[in-house]
């Protein structure tokens, strides 16, 4: 699983966040599953954590259909729209309305006690949840926030369904989501433990961040995660007249560059490509992981498996590299996951190109078609053992390089690499292919 539980996705997320740390920055989690998330989030932004508690308006017919929100202090969210196309009376709204009220107020009680919420007035609110699936909670909360003066509303996940999380980009002022896989069907999947989080649990929480006086400069309650170095930064990179989001990372005295490619439905947020870049980095390798398309293009399916398109995107990244002060003199290495296995093999056969390796994790080198007879650069296909279908692919892919190659696989991984220690097996194999081809070797005696 890309997540192993919500502390380790909040962890994820909080250093994805870190840009908005500041005085006026306030984290809600929506309880329950998103309270544990929101708390690491808070815990790295040094920001006060509070919950926001929302209910769901539903058409009396249709109750799966939001017709509006309510949320604490009477705040009341109405869609005039779906109410009229719902033929939904005032009365109806109403009752509705009193229903969700009186539960409402229960929750409130029982996880706040007489304690009210935290104002938003001009602050930036941060929202978090565990993952979003219809984003119909999701996108209450963000209108409840804003109706209780949020000066901004930010809306934070982990995983969402791409759809959902396209959708709530109206209700919220950013979005931002490490996952958004093509096959979405529950949120439960993208954790190895995804256990209910009781009310009890949100009450602990909530008291041991209160009596901590966290968010206020006071002693942080467990393990801080590390701020970021000096040489992480998000970068606008460049592919022609086109800009694309991107982090960096750079450790002192590097010894090679690996550029990310990163596979459909993904992004530079992806958590098993940071968790390979760490590995990495801890190796004197710099990272630079980027968004291959704009946001709108991501919404065109045609672009996303847009292979020669991709790929190009690679090529004038990588002289995007060489502009870069830090970087002068590096060796590049390519790694590709999924599609963008399949652009960074065809970027590497890209005449003139000066690629020293690529590495393929659970890939499509099959995609870069009859560019493979043209790469030149060492390639690692690494592809899990329970992978079947994928593994075949390859091995059909190896068959066309004419360069120097190995297929090594990784045993009892999945597509995903999401059983315990295959993620971490892959990386490792990627970091001494990187470190063997990147960097200068010393001369025999």
């Amino acid at each position: 699983m890309p997540f192993r539980d919500r502390v380790d996705a909040g962890q994820e997320l909080g250093q994805v966040l870190l840009p908005l740390r500041g005085e006026q920055t306030i984290v809600l989690g929506l309880p329950r599953g998103g309270v544990p998330v929101a708390a690491e989030v808070a815990r790295a932004l040094g920001a006060p954590l509070d919950v926001i508690l929302v209910r769901k308006l539903g058409v009396p017919a249709q109750p799966e259909v939001a017709m509006g929100a309510i949320g604490e202090g009477g705040v009341r969210v109405i869609n005039d729209a779906v109410v009229r196309v719902a033929g939904v009376s005032d009365a109806e709204v109403a009752r509705v309305e009193k229903v969700e009220r009186v539960e409402l107020e229960r929750r409130a009680m029982r996880i706040r006690g007489n304690q009210p919420h935290k104002p938003l007035t001009g602050r930036t609110a941060i929202i978090v949840d565990d993952g979003i699936a219809t984003g119909s909670t999701a996108r209450a909360a963000c209108r409840v926030a804003r109706a209780l003066g949020a000066g901004r509303v930010v809306l934070a996940v982990p995983v969402g369904a791409p759809d959902s999380i396209q959708e709530l980009r109206r209700d919220a002022d950013q979005v931002v989501c490490l996952e958004t896989p093509a096959l979405f069907y529950a949120v439960g999947q993208w954790y190895d433990d995804f256990r209910a989080t009781t009310d009890e649990e949100v009450v602990e929480l909530l008291l041991t961040w209160a009596s901590s006086g966290y968010g206020t400069g006071q002693a942080v309650p467990g393990p801080a995660a590390p701020p970021p170095q000096q040489a992480d930064r998000e970068v606008d990179v460049f592919a022609g007249p086109v800009r694309l989001a991107g982090h960096l990372s750079v450790p002192d005295n590097a010894r090679g560059v690996v550029v990310f490619a990163h596979g459909s439905g993904s992004s530079r947020h992806s958590p098993r490509n940071r968790a390979v870049a760490k590995v990495l980095n801890r190796a004197g390798l710099a990272t630079l992981l980027f968004d291959l398309l704009t946001r709108d293009e991501e919404q065109d399916r045609a672009k996303v498996f847009d292979i020669e398109l991709l790929g190009a995107r690679l090529v004038a990244v990588t002289r995007w590299l060489g502009t870069q002060p830090e970087l002068d003199g590096l060796s590049v290495g390519y790694f590709g996951a999924s599609t963008g296995a399949g652009a960074a093999l065809w970027a590497a056969a890209e005449p003139g190109g000066d690629v020293a390796a690529v590495v393929s994790r659970g890939g499509r080198p099959d995609l870069a078609g009859e560019r493979l007879c043209d790469v030149r650069s060492p390639t690692l296909l690494v592809v899990g053992g329970r992978d079947e279908l994928v593994l075949d692919l390859n091995r059909q892919a190896a068959a066309q390089l004419r360069c120097e190659h190995h297929v090594v696989v990784v045993p009892g991984a999945t597509h995903l690499f999401e059983e315990p220690g295959t993620l971490h097996a892959a990386a490792e194999i990627a970091r001494d292919w990187f470190i063997s081809h990147l960097t200068p070797q010393p001369s025999p005696a």
